[in-house]
């Protein structure tokens, strides 16, 4: 789950981080209002999506002019701003074409800044630790730092019996170039961001950019936070922090009905029980020479509400041109999983190819009513000839 810069700010705030003062605004009058609380001379307008490149981004309604965060040098100016972001939709390298409407600004104080770092912690699965990870190249997209001069890429791993300790942060300062107030400063941030990624159950703290301020402080003027799903049910205050504005309407409406479904820009549906069978499923699309629209995941207990629920998801998508469904039935028996189907299809009123490819107790049972239904769903021995058949389908324009 992701939530905006300014939660991210308020959050980390609690564990001790330096960030700047700053308010939120849902309209141009709540924005002027705001502006008029902070200190100036420059106030920065930002637009709160979950999405980076904010800045260089652009609005779909005035291509041409001013990206999504915006310097001003008075309210009145940042109330301009707010009318002219607030309710447009702003494209950046991270939405896509399609970009997201801004239905929240954060007006922020402007800051002195001397130098800008980069910061993030994330679980690196090669080591199974929290890694900290640290660049001089503050403000730049991690991934271009890499591809571009990876030397300067700083990594620190935790040892969870351990944990972080002072010294951590010291030596990437020095690393960094940082040294009296601002190192000692840096610690500081360092250990406050690997407290609240512990405490938080985070996936990511990502702080970029981390600046140097003329004075010598550091300053978190960006924040993003994003947290770890299966651990949610212990944090309920984090749950009420949701934006479904930013959210895929077809994942919230997957996740009310128990099924882990994520949206891939392929046009063959896939739905699938079990994490690694989904993935394998979609692996062999690909080798076939599709794309999967998707990952959807229907669990243990593939009942027909949740077959139909699954079936309106992926047909949802107007991308999608046919549909892989790929059970082995372990918990549940083959035929009553293909007796959903059927039902599923029949209430749906399915119009793109169905090939069902099923596995384990009743399997013989499970095929045999597919067959007698009336309905062109095809049946397929394995997963290599489910894949082979649907992409086939596809490309043959075939409907069902």
């Amino acid at each position: 789950m992701n939530i905006h810069e300014y939660q991210a700010k308020t959050l980390l705030k609690g564990f001790g981080m330096p960030v700047l003062e700053g308010r939120v605004a849902r309209s141009p009058e709540e924005a002027l209002i705001a502006a008029r609380t902070l200190p100036g001379p420059v106030i920065v307008v930002k637009s709160q999506i979950h999405a980076g490149g904010r800045g260089a981004g652009r609005f779909k309604e005035d291509p041409n002019g001013k990206g999504g965060v915006r310097l001003v040098k008075s309210p009145d100016e940042a109330e301009q701003a707010a009318r002219a972001m607030l309710n447009s939709t702003l494209v950046t390298k991270q939405t896509g074409p399609a970009g997201r409407i801004v239905h929240r600004l954060y007006i922020e104080a402007g800051c002195d800044i001397a130098r800008e770092l980069y910061l993030s912690l994330l679980v690196d699965r090669a080591t199974g630790r929290v890694t900290i990870v640290a660049s001089q190249e503050g403000g730049m997209e991690i991934e271009e730092v890499a591809s571009h001069s990876p030397e300067k890429i700083l990594r620190e791993s935790i040892d969870p019996a351990i944990g972080f300790s002072p010294y951590v942060g010291r030596k990437l300062a020095r690393a960094l170039g940082l040294a009296g107030k601002s190192a000692a400063a840096f610690a500081r941030v360092v250990g406050s961001a690997y407290e609240a990624f512990v405490a938080l159950d985070c996936a990511i703290i990502e702080i970029n950019p981390l600046v140097v301020t003329g004075a010598g402080g550091l300053v978190a003027l960006d924040a993003k936070l994003s947290f770890d799903d299966n651990a949610l049910f212990r944090h309920p205050e984090l749950e009420e922090l949701r934006d479904e504005f930013e959210e895929d309407p077809k994942e919230l409406e997957a996740a009310r009905h128990g099924l882990s479904y994520i949206a891939l820009d392929g046009n063959i549906g896939c739905m699938v029980n079990g994490a690694g069978l989904a993935m394998a499923t979609m692996d062999i699309i690909k080798l076939e020479g599709a794309e999967p629209a998707n990952f959807l995941d229907v669990g243990g207990g593939a009942t027909k509400e949740r077959v139909v629920a699954a079936f309106k998801i992926l047909l949802s998508d107007a991308n999608v041109k046919g549909i892989l469904v790929n059970i082995f039935g372990g918990i549940m028996r083959c035929d009553i999983i293909a007796q959903a189907v059927i039902e599923a299809s029949r209430e749906v009123k399915l119009h793109v190819p169905l090939v069902v490819r099923l596995e384990g107790t009743n399997v013989e049972l499970g095929q045999k009513l597919i067959n007698e239904s009336g309905l062109p769903i095809i049946n397929a021995d394995d997963l290599s000839d489910a894949a082979r058949k649907i992409v086939h389908a596809v490309k043959q324009g075939a409907t069902a």
